[in-house]
């Protein structure tokens, strides 16, 4: 499920919080970084069961309009194309998902206004009456479709982040990510493949290297600050950016305990962070001085790399 990007923010942000207090206990730490790596695959579960809760809604106002004293054709005969959408029954089939959904209770049934928002947003949208009026739709199309709400309702959904920000704080940075490998399924499974399964880590080192990342970073954090305060001359300690701090010391951590990660991947990958995470000009401080300690680590022997082209001066 996560790349190693999002790993690399995990670690930060367990750093970030771990520095703050008075006790760093790396025990502790370790447990909070898996706990947060696992929430991204219940968000994944979660943000695809609104199609379950938004099936179950459309059945109800189906229902009601039938029931009415004095129904009108159109309610009597309303289309039920969307609750026989292939992809939603697909969800509602597989077992992983509907336990996994029950076991973590990763519903929606307390945020029914959001569901009925978001029921009355799609249904008031021109791919949805393109959906409804098209002659036939097949397997492919009701991907599509699905994929459509997706991309058209959530991705810039304030309710939907309130919600997010208020069920778990590890969901607000893994939306977006979510998201990707959402779409990403469904265009697999319109190609003809089934729901893919997922783990909480992408690759099967990835628990490893996140864990390692922390450890490196937690247990060598006082010296590679020292380094970086050494490194920084024209700096008052006190005004480096603590943010900025923790990224080039997890820089520095992991240009060590890696040796087979290229020294620019590392460089690259924190300042990319820096620029979402920091003030706008840290991304520079960060990439600039990870680039003098790195080249002085390697010149010392301190960094290490195995195989041709992990190191390249800049």
């Amino acid at each position: 499920m996560i790349n190693r990007r999002l790993i690399r923010i995990k670690v930060f942000k367990v750093l970030y919080a771990a520095e703050a207090s008075e006790e760093v206990q790396v025990s502790a730490a370790e447990k909070q970084l898996l706990l947060s790596c696992s929430k991204t695959l219940d968000l994944y579960y979660f943000l695809l069961n609104i199609l379950p809760a938004l099936k179950r809604l459309a059945l109800e106002k189906i229902e009601a309009g039938k029931n009415k004293f004095n129904p009108t054709e159109e309610e009597k005969n309303a289309s039920t194309r969307f609750v026989d959408n292939s992809f939603i029954a697909m969800l509602e089939e597989n077992s992983t998902f509907t336990e996994t959904c029950r076991k973590k209770a990763l519903g929606w049934a307390e945020f029914d206004v959001f569901i009925k928002k978001l029921y009355a947003s799609i249904v008031a949208s021109d791919y949805y009456y393109e959906y409804m009026s098209a002659p036939e739709v097949s397997a492919k199309d009701d991907c599509k479709f699905v994929k459509k709400i997706f991309e058209e309702e959530l991705e810039d959904n304030e309710m939907l982040w309130d919600i997010l920000e208020e069920t778990s704080v590890y969901w607000a940075d893994d939306l977006n990510y979510v998201l990707n490998v959402i779409l990403r399924d469904l265009d697999a499974v319109a190609a003809g493949g089934g729901l893919p399964t997922h783990d909480v880590f992408l690759k099967e080192d990835d628990r490893e290297f996140a864990l390692h990342l922390l450890q490196a970073a937690l247990v060598n954090f006082d010296k590679y600050l020292a380094t970086v305060q050494s490194s920084a001359p024209n700096w008052d300690p006190d005004r480096i950016v603590r943010v900025d701090a923790c990224l080039v010391v997890m820089g520095i951590a992991e240009a060590v305990a890696f040796p087979t990660i290229p020294v620019k991947v590392t460089i690259n990958e924190y300042v990319d962070i820096a620029k979402f995470y920091s003030t706008p000009n840290s991304h520079v401080f960060v990439n600039g001085l990870l680039d003098v300690i790195v080249k002085k680590m390697v010149e010392t022997g301190e960094i290490v790399k195995q195989g041709r082209g992990l190191y390249e001066g800049k």
